[in-house]
């Protein structure tokens, strides 16, 4: 198996030659996460979703707590992707992980889409992956982005709980170093009632491109997506075909 089939997840086909879009999944997330996206998105957008060690089909391998490590390894895998038009989109940890692939990777890179997550230079002081397993649980149930039929079942607790202390761990210990950024045009999203993200941290974005800057508040917390995949869906194929400069397949038709 090559390391493109290990790491990344297409759920639908594309149409020969379409823009390339890579997910990044949220802290504890997973490639099926973007399964929603992807179906909005086909077959005028390709997606690409990544799957991370430690989950579903890659639950036996172990867990990386290092974005820098993860990062360094997904440079690697998707190096061979950016031969065309390819963009990344990064949810929450995922946003932050997909700007360090970035800058990895140099130029390239259509845009960057970076969904409610802090800008780099805006860090959190939080510890929340040091805490008890009832306060780690306390703050995922208040995010909502983890299915509350799991949280109920104490068997299915106690086997995502290492996941999700993995992933805390190495969002609220990423540390952004200086140096150079990203040259792509990033657009940052953000939910009006998230309580990790404001709209002045998301905008501290515009900082780390030397490319334009946008920026997008959906109704709705941090995992306001749940709820707006097909706004968001139709706001990814716009800037893509802005990006592009040319109409994507469905805007053909």
């Amino acid at each position: 198996m090559t390391d493109s089939a290990v790491w990344l997840r297409r759920f639908h086909p594309a149409t020969p030659g379409a823009p390339r879009l890579v997910c990044f999944p949220h802290a504890g997330g997973a490639a099926s996460y973007f399964h929603p996206l992807s179906a909005a998105l086909a077959p005028a957008v390709d997606v690409l979703a990544v799957q991370y060690p430690g989950r579903q089909d890659r639950y036996a391998e172990p867990l990386v707590d290092d974005l820098s490590v993860l990062a360094d390894r997904l440079a690697d895998v998707l190096a061979a992707e950016v031969g065309g038009p390819v963009a990344f989109f990064g949810h929450s940890m995922g946003a932050s992980l997909a700007f360090e692939v970035a800058r990895r990777l140099g130029a390239g890179l259509l845009g960057l889409f970076v969904s409610a997550r802090r800008a780099p230079s805006a860090p959190r002081a939080v510890r929340v992956h040091e805490r008890g397993d009832d306060e780690l649980l306390a703050d995922v149930r208040r995010l909502g982005g983890t299915d509350a039929r799991v949280l109920a079942h104490p068997q299915l607790v106690r086997m995502v709980l290492p996941l999700l202390r993995n992933d805390y761990k190495a969002a609220e210990t990423y540390r952004y170093q200086p140096g150079p950024d990203v040259g792509c045009p990033i657009f940052a999203l953000v939910g009006d009632r998230d309580p990790k993200v404001t709209e002045a941290a998301a905008r501290r974005w515009a900082a780390h491109t030397s490319g334009g800057f946008e920026l997008k508040s959906f109704p709705g917390g941090h995992f306001y997506l749940n709820d707006h995949h097909v706004a968001v869906s139709r706001l990814l194929g716009e800037r893509l075909t802005r990006w592009t400069g040319e109409p994507l397949a469905s805007d053909q038709q």
